[in-house]
């Protein structure tokens, strides 16, 4: 158990730098962010693999998620970052504590948190696995951040289970969403839940002289928001965009510095 926990001690490490340098990057983008967050072998990954329509590993197994993977999903018609995250367990050694928040902590720097909870398990351990999720939740430092929650695995309810459970956890879960990733049940209902939590998009448009710089600042918004339209007329550009609030004012920052003009709905 010792070398075990060692071995997972310097795999989170070796990933840590490369980690920061991602969360970095996103924080430069234009769209919101959601961290997948739950009990271990809750169906995360899986949930992850029917929004962003990916296939990440999944598996029984403790820590089958160890580092993090992001991608862009669509959520109403807007991209959204989603990113998948290490399972929660009770009664983590401190050791291991201190080598996963960083990992963790990727829940921090999100918009929402999609938290996972397995609800073919009995009531008993479905509300502990819970409590231990959103203590975990608390204890990283993530309590301002908007919370839905998935409840998992619905296929495997009987007849009666899922309005028993679904009652029972009235109050504890945040804004729950009954849904089975295996089968795709309620996942649109979950994508509109997940979106009605979401920071508000702005559209904004501005005009900008064709200048020899101008090129690479439009391959810039390209690859770091919505871009709607394009067009060009008499030695001038127009762009209209969608993005959160402060990445908009970071293109008016940057069309002022080009010569333009900007506009924001």
């Amino acid at each position: 158990m010792r070398r075990q926990i060692h071995h997972l001690q310097r795999k989170l490490k070796s990933v840590g730098r490369k980690r920061n340098l991602h969360r970095a990057r996103r924080l430069e983008l234009g769209f919101s962010t959601v961290s997948l967050a739950g009990y271990t072998n809750a169906g995360k990954s899986s949930i992850f693999n029917a929004l962003a329509e990916e296939a990440v590993p999944v598996g029984i197994g403790l820590f089958t998620t160890l580092s993090t993977a992001t991608r862009a999903i669509s959520l109403s018609n807007k991209k959204v970052l989603l990113t998948d995250t290490v399972g929660f367990i009770d009664r983590l050694p401190l050791t291991l504590i201190e080598a996963f928040h960083s990992t963790l902590e990727e829940t921090i720097f999100s918009d929402l948190i999609l938290l996972v909870v397995d609800l073919s398990e009995s009531l008993d351990d479905i509300e502990r696995k819970l409590t231990v999720c959103l203590d975990t939740i608390q204890i990283i430092g993530a309590t301002g951040v908007p919370i839905v929650t998935a409840l998992n695995k619905i296929d495997l309810l009987k007849e009666g289970e899922l309005q028993e459970k679904t009652s029972s956890l009235k109050g504890l879960a945040p804004n729950p969403v009954p849904v089975s990733a295996l089968n795709g049940m309620n996942i649109p209902l979950l994508r509109q839940e997940m979106m009605r939590y979401l920071r508000q998009y702005v559209q904004a448009s501005f005009s900008i002289p064709l200048k020899s710089d101008y090129t690479s600042f439009l391959t810039w918004l390209h690859s770091k928001a919505e871009v709607q339209s394009l067009k060009y007329e008499a030695g001038v550009v127009h762009i209209v965009f969608e993005a959160v609030p402060w990445f908009a004012e970071k293109v008016r920052e940057r069309v002022t510095e080009l010569g333009g003009t900007f506009e924001k709905d």
